[in-house]
């Protein structure tokens, strides 16, 4: 188990992924979808308030950068013409969805069934980026999702008690951000290989 002054250390390497896709967006090597990227600042944001309302924990700053590293790339992608993927009906589904059940999560207040809620409205929030990693995965940046993937895992890694509150988003968020690094990865290999046998 590491120190919670780790903690930070994984905060960083969080902000350090956002902005490698932030300027990957400016540059116009990847699009974000807007629905994932507005969800995922919007939830963590709120979670970082409710965290504050307890009084600040270290491990809080992993909650902050989860929110503030959205929040930049999504505000990148209003910077450049043609910086984001288009949204399809899809898209809102999961939006509609998501929204929902962030709505549930802010209803039910404290607990693990508000946690459950957060989990399910991030990842619904994450189906339409999923989706482009899979199909096209030259709008997407491994390097991000893997810096997330690094970061979360040392914020984890800095839990003191091991409670279904002070693991369960920072696990999701792990597995989330690993999962997405090696779809872009895999995919990208699997098409410049049959590219390459044109």
């Amino acid at each position: 188990m590491l120190s919670p002054n780790f903690a930070v250390l994984g905060s960083l390497i969080n902000i350090a992924g956002c902005i490698a896709y932030l300027s990957d967006t400016l540059k116009g090597k990847a699009k974000p979808n807007r629905v994932s990227w507005s969800l995922w600042s919007v939830a963590p944001f709120i979670a970082f308030g409710a965290e504050l309302t307890q009084g600040f924990r270290v491990q809080s700053l992993i909650t902050l950068s989860a929110g503030l590293g959205p929040a930049l790339v999504l505000a990148a992608s209003f910077t450049v013409k043609k910086a984001y993927w288009k949204i399809k009906p899809f898209d809102w589904y999961c939006a509609a969805l998501s929204v929902l059940a962030l709505s549930l999560w802010l209803i039910t207040g404290k607990g693990d069934i508000a946690i459950v809620f957060s989990i399910c409205a991030d990842l619904l929030a994450c189906i339409p980026t999923g989706f482009k990693a899979y199909t096209h995965p030259e709008t997407e940046s491994a390097s991000a999702f893997g810096a997330g993937f690094i970061g979360t895992s040392i914020g984890l890694l800095s839990t003191q008690h091991w409670t279904f509150p002070n693991y369960a988003f920072p696990a999701y968020l792990v597995i989330l951000n690993g999962g997405i690094a090696c779809i872009i990865t895999l995919r990208k290999h699997v098409k410049s290989k049959a590219n390459a046998n044109l």
